[in-house]
């Protein structure tokens, strides 16, 4: 279900930075499971970081770790994704995702219940 949305995408030059964010007037983002993807075509989508907020919990792909922060606002009901030292390979079509029940292991896991419709992200090199 489409319930999110993703903003702060664009065309930025190898090197810098971009901030996205993801927000719903849906419901209150506190006590889920929050998590970013990214996808290219023909490939799989990819967890690139979650963070749960019941206890803190925060995860990043080996990709992005040091590059990357998630972080969220609860009285702005958002979450945010700063990148950092953008490269070429994170060109991608990047997702926030919601869940309730959603249990971080090792990844951020797939079976989200809420979407955003997605933001494009594209870094030249």
């Amino acid at each position: 279900q489409l319930h999110l949305v993703e903003s702060g995408g664009g065309l930025v030059e190898s090197g810098g930075s971009l901030t996205l964010s993801c927000t719903t007037s849906r419901f209150t983002l506190d006590g889920y499971t929050l998590a970013w993807f990214r996808q290219v075509p023909g490939k799989e989508r990819e967890g690139v970081s979650c963070i749960d907020s019941r206890d803190g919990e925060i995860l990043y792909a080996d990709s992005v770790k040091g590059r990357f922060t998630v972080s969220r606002d609860m009285a702005k009901n958002t979450m945010y994704l700063q990148m950092n030292s953008l490269k070429p390979e994170d060109t991608a079509v990047y997702y926030c995702a919601a869940d309730p029940y959603m249990v971080l292991g090792r990844t951020c896991g797939k079976a989200y219940d809420y979407w955003g419709q997605g933001t494009q992200v594209v870094v030249s090199s």
